[in-house]
């Protein structure tokens, strides 16, 4: 069920969306967060989708403040979703225009559940100083997505010079399994022969590689190369180098990686490049600041030598 609310008051909305619960007897028990988008025109349905069915796993209510024109006469337009619009969520669409236009913690004040920790997510279009802003500022987490950046790694260096605890980026999440499986190999051969080098081979533009790039950097101490692919193709490639033989984890195409050790077979590894939805999900399952990104967005970066970044030469 969709309603719509043209030239309205937060007030209004609020007070529609408790009508709709008394008329069809829509309930918003169970619902464990307060998810604020804050999202550029045109990209709206997307981030809707991806929260509707993360909602599915973390049930929440959802706001999402839509850009407006700030040359419009000032005015705030809102839509209600429940039902099956809505995943296990309510979805509240705000799109203000005029003085209206700006991101406003005052436009989302009403609507907040009460008691509930707030996530902020800027799908398209990261602040540069997220704890900083209005959302911001009274948010727990707070999510953006530097791959969806002009420059994704001058993204990533602004997140780090005004990283705040909550901070976190889906280049980060995007980042879960292959950090699970280099971490088991190299339990593996932990007091074996130490990594004298490392290559990561990445999509040029894909941030997930210049942040893995760092935390091997921190983890191994070891110098990275980060070999540069063509665009859009996702993380490709680790290579451990050690005096042994080398240890190589190798995804050809999206789904399946190989893993290479000396005097092994080689290893099949499902490794499946992950969806928006997935990644949202993970970030929603923790309210706490998430301590490693910490370290790799404020020290690992600044420690990997993205001079040594070449191109490919796959």
């Amino acid at each position: 069920m969709i309603v719509e609310l043209p030239d309205t008051t937060t007030s209004k909305v609020s007070k529609e969306l408790m009508a709709m619960r008394e008329r069809g007897g829509v309930v918003a028990l169970g619902r464990v967060l307060t998810l604020v988008v804050i999202t550029r025109s045109g990209y709206e349905e997307e981030a809707i989708d991806a929260a509707n069915d993360a909602s599915r796993e973390h049930p929440c209510r959802i706001i999402v403040l839509a850009e407006g024109s700030p040359d419009e006469p000032t005015r705030l337009d809102g839509q209600i979703r429940v039902g099956g619009d809505a995943g296990a969520s309510e979805v509240i669409v705000l799109r203000g225009y005029g003085d209206l236009a700006d991101e406003n913690e005052s436009l989302v004040s009403a609507l907040l559940l009460p008691d509930a920790p707030i996530v902020a997510w800027w799908p398209h279009g990261a602040p540069e100083a997220a704890a900083q802003t209005s959302i911001g500022s009274i948010a727990h987490r707070r999510i953006t997505d530097s791959a969806n950046e002009k420059d994704p790694t001058a993204a990533l260096f602004t997140i780090s010079s005004t990283y705040t605890a909550g901070d976190t980026d889906l280049a980060w999440t995007r980042l879960t399994n292959w950090r699970i499986q280099l971490a088991a190999v190299m339990d593996q051969v932990k007091g074996d022969q130490p990594v004298t080098a490392v290559t990561v081979e990445g999509a040029s533009d894909s941030p997930s590689t210049v942040l893995l790039a760092a935390w091997l950097t921190m983890t191994l101490d070891a110098p990275v190369t980060i070999a540069a692919g063509p665009a859009g193709t996702g993380l490709k490639r680790v290579r451990l180098k050690r005096s042994g033989g080398d240890i190589e984890l190798h995804r050809p195409g999206h789904d399946v990686a190989e893993l290479y050790q000396p005097d092994q077979p080689v290893q099949r590894i499902s490794l499946p490049r992950r969806g928006l939805r997935d990644c949202l999900a993970e970030e929603l399952r923790r309210l706490d600041p998430d301590e490693v990104f910490g370290e790799v967005i404020t020290e690992g970066l600044s420690r990997t030598n993205l001079r040594s970044v070449r191109t490919s030469e796959r």
